[in-house]
């Protein structure tokens, strides 16, 4: 393959940035070149093809000198003896900078293929949030990459590559609006990943093409006419739809490729604003618009900056034809996304984390997550997903994923706003948190101090940023409550001991556990990681040896209701409701009735959003006690095999839980669906008694029941 000259690259880049620093792209040119040596690459050509091809690629997005010289020398440190002080003392500290934080992205150990994606994604967010062009050559260098993949010979290589691309590069690329990037990389991964797809694909597209004949040519001039009669300068061009996402929108809408009537797509380019309002306005006088096939993206751009009128028209010979209609400043955006609106005049000055919000939601996330896969699941979810477009009160327009929740939209607000909901007006119509959002809708979101993330949450948000909350918080609340436990449990043990011990005779006692804090005591405790009498024994060496003063477990007592919730006034009762059996750990919000009695519900019931918002209490459980049980109902969703139901009570007793109630909900020839009422401490014990039964073979599903039997 011909390579890019030295002075081919250099003009390239003058032509746009007449001051360009000529000798330092002279420099890395020559460095590169030197440093890469005889390397080749699996097609035979000399490896120093690649970093100059790549640099080719960042000049056709007309980007700065030192990113140029960054794509020419970005594998210099990884691949040959280069070293990042040699990086900088020839090319200065910027550059250095760049080349090490693309360096450091390819750099990645781990044990699975899974591990490794994740790992890779959050060192490229960390790495970009600092310097947005670490992502544009990264970018750049992936879809070289992706250009010569044939020439890998490993099929597990390849894939494993198109993989990664078609999960975390094309996406990222269509997030910061490069969508000519995206398209041929998607297309790539596609064409590897989907071999029969895409040859399926393909063939039809030729047939289509052949009984259509000259369709595309004949419906630029017929829309060149109608535009140029009325006075609109324009470009019109059209092509057919690509492989992939025509394969796309057949896997989204469940359809074949006979049902897919718009596989051509026209774009008008026109001057001005208005002008692209006038041609809509031709068009859809032209021909008849599809219904619910109009996006106007200029009034409500996409949170990656595009703007652009989508419409679909029963177009020439009475067949159905997308058309984008822009301005050339929305196409070069369009086309190029972030990176138009980078170039040589920013002055270096690069970080996106002010500009593109969507990038400081994941790096928020990125600080509280516990592994870089769960990190992965949120941002991949967040960045696959369409858009809807809603309202505050105060008319500011906040961009989300397709089925959010009001939970998702005040997490989207603020990180404040999303810890504290408790509810939800719509429209000014009060509804419940996991109420799906709709285009235009105007949503209040409803606060409580008193407030904290539910783990109920976790069943119906979808913005990584809420599901991240979530579970930091379910994480935390488990914690305290395992150390509530654990410390009544060591409470009881002592009791049981009867000895008056020495003070400190339980932190004296941690060494011999080989526990750092009274804490990890109590965790150790909870979780049965230590026996008690091993703690008994630790505290009082010989105690266990003592058949006079036997340590045996004290059974859980049976009592009725007697929990204190705090929140309300003195004199009114409390109950707790049968629609959504609130346990200590969730958050309650009480309903005060005509007879002064307050009916006490988890904050996600569905039943609040019947009540009036002035007869909302807020409430809080207070001194919790591992002796009192309460009681959870359950959905659960089981094989329509012998032993099922067995085995479920089995897992629930196990774990020191009470089955108190059971009815049959639905059943049929593979499942049934039972709902079960549970006898539990608290909402730690729920979670374990979940958590236990959906790892069990015979479950098909379980979740916590929010309805009357």
């Amino acid at each position: 393959m011909r390579v890019l000259r030295q002075y081919e690259l250099v003009e390239k880049v003058k032509a746009y940035d007449p001051d360009a620093d000529e000798e330092m792209l002279n420099r890395a040119y020559v460095f590169s070149m030197r440093a890469h040596g005889t390397q080749l690459r699996a097609s035979g050509d000399p490896y120093f093809s690649h970093p100059i091809e790549v640099a080719g690629i960042l000049t056709d997005l007309k980007l700065d000198a030192e990113t140029i010289a960054t794509g020419i020398l970005h594998d210099t440190i990884e691949d040959t003896v280069a070293t990042q002080d040699q990086i900088e003392r020839l090319f200065g500290r910027n550059v250095a900078r760049l080349v090490d934080g693309v360096t450091k992205l390819s750099r990645i150990e781990a044990q699975t293929e899974s591990e490794r994606a994740a790992e890779n994604f959050r060192k490229f967010l960390l790495a970009m949030s600092d310097d947005i062009r670490v992502l544009l050559v990264k970018l750049a260098d992936r879809l070289h990459n992706m250009r010569t993949l044939h020439f890998i010979k490993n099929p597990d290589k390849r894939r494993r590559i198109a993989k990664e691309t078609a999960e975390i590069y094309a996406p990222l690329a269509e997030r910061i609006g490069m969508y000519e990037f995206k398209d041929e990389l998607a297309e790539i991964a596609f064409r590897e990943l989907e071999p029969l797809a895409f040859e399926s694909i393909t063939r039809r597209l030729e047939q289509l093409r052949e009984s259509a004949g000259d369709l595309i040519p004949l419906a630029i001039a017929d829309l060149e006419e109608l535009l140029a009669d009325n006075g609109i300068r324009a470009t019109v061009v059209g092509r057919e739809k690509t492989p992939h996402s025509i394969w796309k929108k057949m896997q989204e809408h469940h359809v074949g490729f006979e049902q897919l009537s718009d596989i051509m797509a026209f774009r008008i380019i026109v001057d001005s604003i208005p002008d692209v309002y006038q041609a809509l306005g031709l068009i859809h006088q032209r021909w008849p618009m599809v219904p619910g096939r109009f996006k106007d993206y200029i009034s409500t751009p996409k949170r990656n900056g595009y703007r652009s009128i989508h419409t679909t028209v029963i177009g020439p010979a009475k067949r159905r034809v997308e058309i984008q209609i822009r301005t050339h400043e929305m196409h070069g955006q369009a086309e190029y996304g972030l990176a138009a609106h980078w170039a040589y005049k920013t002055n270096g000055t690069a970080s996106p984390r002010e500009n593109y919000p969507w990038l400081q939601d994941l790096l928020e996330i990125l600080d509280h997550d516990s592994g870089a896969e769960e990190f992965l699941e949120h941002t991949k979810l967040a960045m696959y997903q369409d858009q809807v477009f809603c309202f505050t009160p105060k008319g500011e327009l906040i961009q989300l994923p397709q089925g959010s929740t009001p939970v998702d939209f005040a997490f989207a607000v603020h990180t404040k706003m999303g810890e504290t909901a408790v509810g939800a007006k719509v429209n000014g119509r009060l509804v419940p948190l996991r109420t799906r959002l709709q285009n235009g809708d105007q949503v209040e979101i409803l606060r409580s101090t008193a407030q904290r993330p539910e783990p109920g949450w976790a069943a119906f948000v979808v913005t990584g940023k809420a599901r991240s909350a979530v579970r930091r918080f379910s994480r935390q609340q488990e914690r305290e409550a395992a150390i509530a436990s654990g410390r009544s449990m060591l409470r009881a043990l002592i009791e049981r001991l009867d000895v008056a011990l020495a003070p400190g005779a339980v932190e004296a006692a941690l060494p011999r556990l080989k526990l750092p804090d009274e804490e990890a005591l109590y965790l150790a405790l909870a979780s049965h990681a230590l026996g008690e009498d091993e703690v008994a024994e630790a505290i009082i060496p010989g105690s266990t040896r003592d058949s006079s003063r036997p340590i045996a477990k004290a059974p859980a007592a049976r009592s009725p209701l007697t929990a204190c919730i705090g929140g309300g006034r003195p004199e009114q009762g409390l109950r707790l409701a049968e629609c959504c059996h609130p346990v200590p750990g969730d958050r309650l919000v009480g309903v005060a009735d005509p007879d002064d009695t307050i009916t006490v519900h988890a904050v996600d019931c569905p039943v609040l959003a019947a009540a009036p918002i002035e007869q909302w209490v807020d409430l809080r459980w207070q001194d919790k006690r591992p002796d009192v049980l309460f009681v959870a109902r359950l959905r659960l969703t089981l094989q329509n095999r012998p032993g099922a139901l067995a085995t479920a009570v089995s897992v629930i007793s196990k774990l020191d839980a009470v089955m108190v109630g059971m009815s049959l909900e639905e059943r049929d020839d593979h499942i049934a669906t039972v709902l079960c009422d549970l006898e539990v401490v608290d909402l730690a014990h729920l979670t374990k008694v979940l958590a236990a039964l959906r790892a069990t073979q015979m479950v098909s599903a379980v979740e916590r029941s929010h309805c009357a039997a």
